[in-house]
Parts: structure tokens; C-alpha cells; sequence
């Protein structure tokens, strides 16, 4: 007998034991999502492409030239783009524990193991789709751009930590009060407007930038734009703001669900 043979099992770690589970629970959505549909994940690129050429078609019916650069659909999508990454991300995360309620009565299933996999997931998926598009624009209309990755990665990812932050939020309000998804889809509902997709926050009258710049999304989408038009400068946009808010909003999120998430998955 040789001495392996004598040794114990070995037990995998905690922080093994988390990343299998959040890889299942990826694998798990992924399935679920796009799997059961024809064409899969071509869904996730057809939907924002629509929207971007919607926008398109129906601006330029009523300007010339859009607000930026001479192409009507590299503008909207730098604004549709970091948006849309913002809303599925705070959506699919607001409803993490609903989605997520069988499987977490495994006692290795944490409640924080189905929120991280949905962050991941949609982050994944939002760059992958924002990279195909931006690149088949660019390739397409042949326009001239030269690209600041700094910029478009810093307003993205400000768009993900907003969407992230508001999701878990609404993980717990939505939870704890059935009431509460209709309260928001209402006062949302403006949203697209406020966030600068269609228009620059520099066009606007004083008294719109003095309200909008309270939006943390038009800091999202300005900054973006920044990282694909050389001649834009988004002065009016704030990284300590915009990530601050986002930062703030997920340590709330993360502090109140860690004390409320049984109540919420009992009811």
C-alpha cells in the first residue's frame, strides 16, 4: 500500500466551494436565457442593434448631421450602448433571489453566490455584444474614429456599477414589498430621456443641466462618448459622482440584504 493511499480526502476550500457555484448559476442563466430560444445568444445582439437603428432612422428624419461626428448610428450607439448595459444589469440583479430561490436552499448556494453570477454573466455578455457592434459600425459606415479606451472602459464600467447598485437595491425593496416593482417601473420611466442617449448635455438649456447632472447616467454616457469622439470632452461629467453614487447604492444593497435576505426569500 503506498503511503498516498493512508492520506485524507481533500476538502476543497470555501472559496473553491463559491466559485463553483457561481459558475453553475452562470451556466445554469446562460442555459435558461438562450438556450431554450432559436438563435441563442443573436437575440442578445439583435435587440440593442434594433433600438440603435430605430433611432437612427427616426433622428435623422428631423436632423442633418447628429450632434456629434457625421454618423448617425455610432452616435447612438455610444449612447444606447452603456445604457442598455446599465439596465439589464440593475433588472437581471433586482430579481436575483427570486430567480434563484430553489437552489438556495442548498446550504452551499449562498444568497451573494446568485447575485455575483448574474453581475458577472451580464457584464460579459454587455461588453461582448458592445464590442461586436461598435466594431461592425465602425467596419460598415467606415468611420474614422480614434478610440480612447480609457474613457470608453471608465464609462462603462460606471454604467455596470450603477446598474449593479440599483439592482440590489431593488433586490430588497421588490423582496420585501410587492408594491414596490410598479412604483419604480413608473418613475423610471423617463429614464432613457434623462441619460443623454439621444442628445449631449451640453445642448441643453441651464435649468435642464442643473437637474440632469444630478442623473448619474448622463456622467455613464458622456464619458463613453468621450473615448470615440477626439473633438468631445465631457467637462460636466464626474467620475467621483457617478462611481461614488454606484458604490454607495451597492454597500447599502450588499448591508441590508445580508440581514434581510431570509425574510425576503420566506415570503
Amino acid at each position: 500500500m503506498t503511503r498516498s493511499a493512508g492520506k485524507p480526502p481533500v476538502i476543497p476550500g470555501p472559496r473553491f466551494l463559491a466559485l463553483r457555484s457561481i459558475a453553475a448559476l452562470m451556466l445554469r442563466e446562460m442555459a435558461a436565457t438562450y438556450g431554450r430560444s432559436p438563435g441563442g445568444y443573436i437575440w442578445a445582439l439583435l435587440e440593442p442593434v434594433g433600438m440603435i437603428l430605430i433611432l437612427s432612422a427616426g433622428l435623422s428624419l428631423f436632423m442633418r448631421t447628429p450632434p456629434l461626428g457625421g454618423n448617425f448610428l455610432l452616435f447612438y450607439a455610444t449612447g444606447y450602448l452603456p445604457f442598455s448595459l446599465y439596465m439589464d444589469i440593475s433588472s437581471k440583479v433586482s430579481q436575483s433571489l427570486r430567480y434563484s430561490r430553489a437552489l438556495l436552499a442548498y446550504p452551499r448556494v449562498s444568497w451573494l453566490d446568485a447575485v455575483i453570477s448574474r453581475v458577472i454573466l451580464n457584464v460579459l455578455t454587455g461588453a461582448a455584444v458592445s464590442a461586436i457592434l461598435i466594431t461592425g459600425i465602425l467596419a460598415v459606415t467606415a468611420e474614422r474614429a480614434i478610440l480612447d479606451f480609457a474613457a470608453i472602459l471608465a464609462g462603462f464600467a460606471m454604467a455596470a456599477t450603477l446598474g449593479c447598485g440599483v439592482g440590489l437595491v431593488n433586490c430588497l425593496l421588490s423582496g420585501l414589498s410587492d408594491l414596490w416593482e410598479r412604483i419604480w417601473a413608473i418613475v423610471t420611466r423617463p429614464l432613457f430621456l434623462a441619460s443623454g442617449v439621444i442628445y449631449l448635455f451640453e445642448d441643453l438649456p441651464r435649468p435642464a443641466q442643473e437637474l440632469l447632472w444630478w442623473n448619474p447616467l448622463i456622467h455613464s454616457t458622456g464619458l463613453a462618448r468621450t473615448g470615440f469622439y477626439a473633438t468631445y470632452e465631457a467637462g460636466f461629467a464626474s467620475m467621483v459622482y457617478g462611481y461614488g453614487t454606484g458604490m454607495l447604492l451597492i454597500a447599502a444593497g450588499l448591508l441590508f440584504l445580508h440581514n434581510r435576505h431570509r425574510q425576503i426569500l420566506e415570503r
